[in-house]
């Protein structure tokens, strides 16, 4: 409960209202609109029949289709009537490629229009639930798709420079124009702006905040890329072929021969021959980038990932949120066990409830205490959620387990060698009958854990290699060995199954209702999961934009990194590290063929252990040894990878 800001609140009138919007609390008594605070925050005072529906054209400062013109950025608004009365309002502002094609939300929606051309159904929950709060809700038109100017160029600077764009606008620092090409300027707001989505919307939200843009004071990015070459690449291996035009075509509901050249810019650019960073890649690094810097990142940043997201995987969140914990940036995260899932459909109330917190502390600056609050909000099993300091978990140490000859996985240093071979593989495949040996893996297994073991992190893969040939792709899978119930992140809905009957958050009209389907987790029980993967272009080891060929017969030390991770594994279970070459399942790569020799004394995984922790370091992490056979059929749905 949050007692004490409660009572603080609990009396709260137009006054302190204004105050916050920037009124003088002097002409306050002028003001007839105002929002209403209690204890539970801003109420639902204002009319959602009654609220103003209008788009506005904002002029972008790129001209991305090469007509001559800057691109014009549709901007489709919803407000309180009574922000035309005096009231200035915050803007909530979801920007997407999506509102005439996929759609938004586990329901795909998208928006409707009236006769007159003006927004009628607005996608999602945020206008139901926030405007009758006091909020303007602005869903905007990513440049190049729907009702916007231009062509889409995935994730590149005029995707990112259209949105700065619009909040520029709403800070009178740009131009907007109505249907009939007057100049609009946004009057009702007080400029304070959050960039709010998921996917594709919430890498746009990244972006726009990395431009370091004024008025921008929070951004709340759901599985969100932070950087396009991770997205399609790790570390030189490929992901996907043909994604970044792939992905434009798709969003371009236009006649294909506007963006024709665009799409084969981005199709060169992308380089799948190669899989390396190069400057079109910069483009489109929100964290180190040419367009956009973390560095530049000033907005609260309230960040939600699932770790099992195959799609925008984990290491989009990870990297992100450590660079802007290095910058000092106000923030907050929800971590899942889920795989490309919005939370509004696996903890929809506390969602609702969180996120309203959110905007009230920083667009309308009530003091509540949600900046007081734990930091992490971290899923520990199916529907089981832990709060904690931080993420990773405070206190974290490296516990480093090495292959060994007899095919374990331990805590000490064993001689030999293992070598497999750099194919196509299938992780159902590579993770069968582990104590085998396979041309295309190799399986090393720890005894039976004597207590749970809790990583929480990224771990780090450490190889001494010898190669038949220049180069060959490297993976390594983290695995759990032993039966136990799961959230089914590889399962059609990621981890979530859609119901029939529905709940409803805010309020609706005949044409926009804020009633959704609920969703349920769904779990499987099984033997066997991967918990961690990662991979890496041994010719990219000392960088990723200019490969070093190995020479072949010579020892080399290659590194990298898992996808993060935040799980326990049982008492009981056992832990496996199972190198292979390219996985099918995850990898758009081919394989090189190579002989990979793996020398067992300068390799290990390396895990970041959540404490406790001291019973890796007293050598007690595992139960005596006994026969065990691993499971010798394993069916592991291939991941999802839908854009949305």
């Amino acid at each position: 409960m949050r007692t004490s800001w409660r009572r603080a609140l609990a009396s709260i009138t137009i006054t302190a209202a204004l105050a916050a919007a920037g009124v003088p609390a002097a002409h306050a008594a002028a003001q007839k609109a105002s929002i209403k605070v209690t204890a539970d925050g801003t109420q639902p005072v204002f009319s959602y029949q009654d609220a103003i529906r209008e788009y506005v054209n904002v002029q972008s400062s790129v001209d991305s289709d090469g007509d001559g013109k800057k691109d014009l950025i549709r901007v489709d608004i919803i407000r309180p009537k009574e922000s035309d009365e005096g009231l200035k309002v915050p803007v909530i502002m979801d920007e997407s490629p999506y509102y005439d094609n996929l759609g938004r939300g586990n329901e795909s929606e998208r928006k409707t229009y009236d006769t007159d051309g003006d927004p009628a159904k607005f996608p999602l929950y945020y206008d139901n639930y926030f405007v009758p709060r006091g909020y303007a809700v602005l869903e905007v038109d990513m440049d190049g798709t729907t009702k916007s100017d231009g062509c889409p160029t995935s994730g590149g600077a005029s995707d990112v420079l259209g949105g700065k764009a619009v909040v520029d606008w709403l800070n009178g620092r740009a131009k907007a124009f109505d249907a009939d090409g007057r100049q609009i300027r946004a009057t009702w707001t007080n400029g304070r702006t959050a960039m709010i989505g998921k996917s594709y919307d919430g890498t746009l939200a990244n972006a726009v905040a990395a431009t370091g843009v004024q008025g921008l004071e929070t951004i709340v990015p759901i599985s969100a890329i932070s950087s396009w070459y991770d997205y399609s690449r790790m570390n030189g291996t490929l992901l996907a072929r043909g994604e970044e035009d792939g992905l434009a075509d798709t969003v371009d509901t236009d006649p294909p021969a506007k963006c024709a050249a665009v799409q084969q810019q981005l199709a060169a650019g992308q380089d799948d021959a190669t899989g390396d960073y190069n400057a079109f890649w910069a483009e489109r690094d929100y964290r180190d980038g040419t367009v956009a810097d973390v560095r530049r990142v000033h907005a609260a940043v309230f960040a939600v990932q699932g770790l099992n997201d195959l799609n925008v995987k984990p290491s989009q969140f990870s990297t992100w949120w450590s660079a802007l914990a290095q910058q000092g940036v106000p923030r907050k995260v929800w971590l899942s066990q889920y795989g490309h899932v919005d939370p509004f459909d696996y903890r929809r109330d506390a969602w609702v409830d969180t996120l309203h917190q959110w905007f009230d502390h920083w667009l309308w600056r009530i003091p509540n205490d949600i900046m007081r609050q734990p930091r992490a909000d971290v899923e520990t099993g199916p529907d089981q959620w832990a709060t904690q300091q931080d993420w990773p978990a405070p206190g974290a140490t490296p516990v480093t387990l090495r292959p060994q000859a007899d095919g374990s996985l331990g805590l000490h240093t064993d001689s030999g060698t293992g070598t497999y071979t750099d194919t196509l593989v299938a992780e159902d495949t590579a993770v069968a009958a582990p104590e085998t040996t396979a041309p295309g893996r190799l399986a090393y297994t720890t005894p039976p854990l004597a207590h749970d073991l809790r990583i929480s992190g990224t771990p780090e893969v450490s190889l001494s290699v010898r190669l038949d040939k220049p180069t060959a792709n490297l993976g390594a899978l983290l695995v759990d060995y032993g039966t136990g119930t799961r959230i089914n992140y590889l399962g059609a809905g990621e981890g979530v199954r859609t119901l029939g009957t529905e709940d409803c958050h805010g309020e609706s009209t005949t044409v926009d209702d804020a009633c959704y389907r609920q969703v349920v987790t769904d779990t499987v029980t099984s033997d066997v999961n991967v918990v961690a993967r990662g991979y890496t272009d041994a010719q990219n080891r000392l960088s990723l934009s200019r490969p070093a060929p190995l020479t072949p017969g010579k020892a080399y030390s290659v590194k990298w990194d898992t996808l993060p991770q935040d799980y326990t594994f049982k008492a009981g279970h056992r832990l496996a590290l199972v190198l292979i070459g390219t996985d099918s399942d995850v990898q758009s790569d081919r394989a090189t063929g190579a002989t990979v020799s793996v020398d067992l004394a300068g390799s290990g995984i390396t895990l970041p252990a959540a404490p406790p922790a001291r019973s890796a370091a007293a050598g007690t992490l595992f139960a005596p040894q006994r026969d065990w056979q691993g499971p010798t059929r394993v069916d592991l749905p291939r991941p999802h990878r839908s854009f949305r």
